[in-house]
């Protein structure tokens, strides 16, 4: 592959906040090529992907040396883009990560599901360059389900997008960049000396994160099973599901915190304060809040599902993951009673790959392969 000076990469989110955020602010902090980060606030997600093309094509107007590379998130309709561009910017190649996508993000009803944004997403691949995904569940949930949404048009269905899209696509797991305060083990618990262990809920207070289950086991566990402490945190929405609020009044007795983190560094105190981070997830396309806690020494107690196997070795499995409901509230209870299984050393580990100075390195050989081939193909001032 052809040895790159620095490239210039101009890096384009709809959406800036949260673990979008935090994501550009790694790679760009880690990455050997120089990044440019054009945001807009993250909010009205709806009018973002539907407006944001034109803000930033605007933005893009006028005279200006181009970038070397255009980054995207899924939030960007990369069709419309490329397409509003003036002509100086039309040979410049677009790679797009995708967070999330709008077809298979579940919704309370499929008929609630606005096909206009599955359509934005699926126009964006096929316009993009090279389009990377952030777990390789993610990209297979997506490429599955296409055509069976295709198959829903009333005629004139393109022939063969899923195969388009899978030859143009990749998986590039996102890093971590926790504070050297927060990389730990479990064997630094005070709770291994006979204290309670601490359960760590640290995703988003929404129904795809199934917290009935997680909270219903706790109440069970509450009247029957060891003692624990109890820390949620996770960013709460005006209509989260009640159960959260039933959870504060029943569990209070066990309660360490409760709520949205202050800022980063509170959350990652409270992660270093737990023992046990648990998923009951029916909806993850890569897990950062599980990998998070990893990272802070939390053992992890998974369903076998989703993005999560692939996260973790296969040695790590059967310590690791529950595959039923009653599996969950039995090993829940068994890693409360007695000594955490013996996994420590391989868990600092898996934290150790997700982290940026590991990661860094499969995003900027993406860029430099995107750069190299778009170079190969450009004729003096056109774009093939």
């Amino acid at each position: 592959m052809t040895t790159f000076a620095p490239l210039n990469i101009l890096a384009l989110e709809p959406y800036m906040t949260g673990s979008h955020r935090s994501f550009l602010e790694g790679l760009k902090a880690h990455s050997r090529h120089r990044i440019e980060v054009r945001g807009l606030p993250g909010r009205k997600w709806k009018w973002r992907m539907r407006a944001s093309a034109v803000t930033f094509a605007q933005e893009l107007e006028g005279p200006g040396q181009p970038p070397d590379l255009f980054f995207a998130s899924d939030f960007l309709d990369v069709a419309a883009f490329r397409s509003l561009l003036p002509e100086r910017l039309h040979g410049v190649p677009v790679v797009t990560y995708f967070h999330e996508n709008q077809l298979t993000y579940p919704v309370p009803d499929e008929s609630e599901r606005d096909y206009q944004f599955v359509f934005t997403n699926l126009t964006t691949c096929l316009a993009s360059d090279r389009v990377l995904f952030n777990s390789q569940y993610h990209r297979e949930n997506f490429l599955e389900a296409l055509p069976v949404f295709l198959r829903r048009m009333p005629d004139h269905v393109p022939d063969g997008l899923p195969d388009r899209i899978r030859a143009r696509s990749g998986v590039q797991h996102l890093g971590i960049e926790p504070p050297p305060f927060a990389v730990g083990t479990a064997a630094d618990r005070a709770a291994d000396s006979g204290g309670p262990r601490t359960i760590v809920w640290n995703h988003r207070w929404e129904y795809d994160k199934n917290p009935d289950l997680f909270f219903r086991t706790l109440f069970k566990l509450d009247e029957t099973g060891p003692d624990f402490r109890l820390i949620v945190l996770g960013e709460s929405f005006r209509e989260s599901p009640p159960v959260f609020e039933e959870a504060r009044e029943r569990l209070r007795r066990h309660i360490e915190h409760f709520g949205y983190a202050a800022d980063r560094s509170e959350y990652w105190r409270f992660l270093r304060q737990g023992d046990i981070v648990a998923s009951t997830s029916i909806h993850e396309f890569f897990g950062l809040s599980v990998l998070e806690g990893i990272t802070a020494g939390c053992f992890p107690l998974l369903p076998y599902r989703l993005s999560y196997p692939e996260l973790l070795p296969i040695t790590l499995h059967a310590d690791c993951f529950y595959r039923s409901d009653e599996e969950f509230e039995a090993r829940l209870s068994d890693l409360l009673s007695n000594p955490l299984p013996p996994q420590r050393v391989r868990l600092r580990g898996v934290a150790e790959g997700f982290q940026w100075g590991e990661r860094i390195r499969g995003f900027d050989a993406e860029f430099e392969g995107v750069a190299a081939q778009a170079a190969s193909r450009r004729g003096p001032g056109t774009r093939e």
